[in-house]
């Protein structure tokens, strides 16, 4: 068992909404490792960061991204730092990996300036842009294919996502 399409991308790029949106469109279920991590820890993503640190939530993060790749068979999406672990970046080889590439502009309008974001509670744009610029390769690394987000509707961007699965699911035959 294993995802149909993994999504990643930039906090702002539209994993949770879109994918929610592609789970409905292809009528399988949508997982997001964040809420899984939330789930297992009994606590929201800052108060993680807040009373354990970031190295503590990282390997919550890498573990609860192994599980879902072994065992969730609809869209999953990942944490927009989950790429920065070379062992989830080798988990995802032989997976259909989505990048959904937003820009900053786009981000900053969709995320807001940091409120739940604890990475971005200091100088959110510049530590959105840095955080962007940092993972940008790492993502490109581990997709299979990438779309652009920026001014689009979630609805639009699931529908080319659908439609790339179904090509690719032709290909794969």
């Amino acid at each position: 068992m294993r995802p149909v399409c993994v999504l990643v991308g930039a906090p702002g790029s539209g994993k949770t909404t879109v994918g929610e949106a592609l789970a409905d469109a292809l009528g399988v279920t949508f997982r997001d490792t964040d809420a899984d991590i939330e789930q297992l820890a009994g606590k929201p993503i800052p108060e993680i960061f807040i009373d354990e640190g970031e190295a503590h939530f990282r390997n919550l993060e890498r573990a609860a991204v192994a599980t879902a790749l072994a065992s969730h068979p609809g869209v999953l999406a990942l944490g927009g730092g989950a790429v920065l672990a070379e062992e989830t970046r080798a988990a995802l080889i032989g997976h259909t990996v989505v990048h959904l590439s937003v820009e900053l502009p786009d981000a900053v309008k969709r995320v807001g300036l940091g409120a739940g974001r604890p990475l971005l509670a200091l100088n959110p744009r510049a530590t959105l842009k840095h955080l962007m610029e940092q993972r940008r390769p790492l993502y490109a690394e581990v997709a299979t294919a990438t779309v652009v987000t920026d001014g689009r509707t979630p609805e639009e961007i699931a529908a080319e996502l659908a439609a790339l699965l179904a090509t690719d699911g032709q290909a794969a035959r």
